[in-house]
């Protein structure tokens, strides 16, 4: 267990509230200051100084459940500038891109920084290409909030279609609309078994991306996508629940081989 899992709350210390209808609050403590809400006014100083895992009334009775937030609770409640890589991806992407420690990956298109966060607590060595600055500077506030200032994460505001600097990487991540435009680029920069990832919208990207791959210096190439269904299960109701997380992108991989 953690040094910072087994101390009470601090202040400057981001936590997640959940009220008694389950509704999840993200914010970050500040002796003195108040959380208000529908349900009630919550002091901070309430919960510092707390343990993990306690419950704290507010001002209209109601208990707030205080836990630290998981990085899934984080990339779902983060403020962004784009649309994130749901945390039922991000998962995936580590398994299907065999992302470990050590490992240095190139990250094209970091949005809001989620993916960012999931391979940089992996141990993986991370710089991200972003063609805006507003995204950018999203990108290293959110991965800043969340693993602190002391992580090997660095973002360039560049077109990654235009040229990577870098030279034998493990790994490269693509979150744009065109990735096929990018392995001429990916083919020198990544070593040879190498594996190049891309997460695409829609199944016409798709479709095009391994058109390309065919072209080039890659093989084993797989797209897949992934549906999260939850289940509600209470006494002896038990079914799924009505909502999922349906479609929201397909990955494909595929190996840099030496031809």
């Amino acid at each position: 267990m953690s040094a910072a899992a087994q101390r009470p709350l601090v202040d400057g210390e981001r936590v997640l509230l959940i009220d008694p209808k389950q509704r999840r609050y993200l914010l970050r403590l500040v002796a003195g200051h108040q959380f208000h809400t529908h349900a009630g006014i919550l002091d901070h100083d309430a919960i510092i100084g707390q343990d993990e895992g306690t419950s704290v009334v507010g001002s209209t009775g109601r208990a707030f459940l205080v836990l630290r937030p998981t990085l899934a609770d984080v990339v779902l409640k983060m403020p962004r500038g784009a649309q994130v890589i749901y945390p039922k991806d991000l998962g995936a992407i580590l398994v299907a891109a065999d992302i470990g420690p050590g490992q240095r990956v190139l990250e094209a298109g970091v949005g809001s920084g989620a993916l960012s966060m999931t391979l940089l607590r992996a141990g993986a060595s991370v710089v991200g290409y972003e063609i805006r600055e507003d995204f950018a500077l999203h990108a290293r506030q959110n991965v800043e909030a969340m693993l602190g200032e002391d992580v090997d994460y660095r973002v360039e505001i560049r077109d990654v279609t235009e040229a990577i600097d870098e030279r034998g990487l493990d790994r490269i991540l693509l979150d744009m609309p065109e990735p096929w435009r990018v392995l001429p680029q990916a083919a020198l920069a990544l070593r040879p078994g190498g594996i190049l990832l891309a997460y695409l919208p829609t199944i016409n990207q798709t479709a095009e991306l391994r058109r390309a791959l065919d072209d080039a210096p890659f093989g084993l190439a797989e797209t897949m996508e992934l549906l999260r269904r939850t289940w509600h299960v209470e006494a002896r109701s038990v079914r799924p629940d009505h909502r999922m997380v349906g479609h929201t992108g397909f990955l494909t991989t595929a190996r840099r081989l030496v031809l």
